[in-house]
């Protein structure tokens, strides 16, 4: 039998939180649905003018409902949306720049069609750039869904409030992790499992700088972490694989985890041999 009393504290839960409460799943099929629109090319025979009228229409009426279904304000939730599709030839013009830095820069990238479909870390960045959008007109709870499907999908977790210049580029990308609070430059390029994180908190210093801030051209080896909304890495930096960084360095500073490794076989050591030369 069911428990009465459970059934109606979780009836109150509901009421209570459903005025800001999206549905999951639609946000989740919105995002990949309008990622595929925008990179991915339409069969031949949907390429013409008034059919991608028509679809944009169909994203801009639905991004519209996701956003009013958090707000409550369908006032709120026109100027947001109004102001999305304002910039939106603006992210788009900045994401084929991430692009094509991993064209640039990466050797096994041989052509833009497979970057644009493959890379899990142009994805995760272009869910980013769209997400930030929103998160910079107040929208909160969506752009999060966003991130963390995009998180879901690549193992990178971006905060959609993190502020990143143009030319991102993010190879392989498993495991990175940057945090609310970092801003990162242009032309930066981040390895798999970098963490850009804070130092421990009280939670009344959240609107806090508690992230790092990266400089231009700087790049960040596997393994990295840099914490902490004090440090800085100064421009055309190269920080190595596994160091762990908590204070701020100059410009063109190479930054290195010093390491020993032994190599050797199963075989007894034999002993040394004395010998002149």
């Amino acid at each position: 039998m069911q428990d009465k009393a459970f059934i109606q504290q979780l009836q109150s839960h509901f009421i209570k939180v459903q005025a800001d409460f999206p549905e999951k799943g639609r946000a989740q099929a919105f995002i990949d649905d309008f990622f595929e629109f925008l990179f991915v090319p339409a069969e031949k025979e949907k390429r013409d003018e008034t059919y991608l009228t028509g679809i944009m229409s169909s994203f801009n009426h639905q991004l519209h409902e996701l956003v009013k279904g958090v707000s409550g304000s369908e006032v709120n939730a026109e100027l947001i949306t109004q102001n999305f599709f304002k910039d939106l030839p603006q992210l788009h013009a900045e994401l084929l720049k991430d692009a094509a830095s991993v064209m640039e820069f990466d050797p096994a990238a041989y052509s833009l069609e497979e970057v644009l479909v493959a890379y899990p870390g142009f994805y995760a960045t272009a869910i980013y750039r769209l997400s930030n959008h929103l998160w910079k007109q107040g929208v909160r709870i969506l752009p999060r869904i966003f991130s963390e499907h995009a998180h879901s999908k690549t193992g990178i977790d971006i905060h959609p409030g993190a502020t990143i210049g143009h030319s991102f580029f993010i190879d392989h990308g498993t495991g990175i992790v940057i945090g609310e609070t970092s801003i990162i430059g242009n032309n930066v390029k981040i390895y798999q499992g970098v963490t850009l994180g804070a130092l421990s908190v009280s939670k009344d210093q959240a609107q806090t700088k508690r992230h790092p801030t990266i400089k231009d051209n700087v790049i960040i080896y596997s393994g990295a972490t840099i914490l902490g909304g004090d440090t800085v890495v100064g421009e055309h930096s190269l920080i190595g694989g596994n160091v762990w960084l908590t204070h701020s360095v100059l410009p063109n500073s190479i930054v290195y985890h010093k390491s020993e490794v032994t190599i050797r076989d199963k075989n007894p050591l034999s002993d040394a041999l004395n010998f002149v030369i």
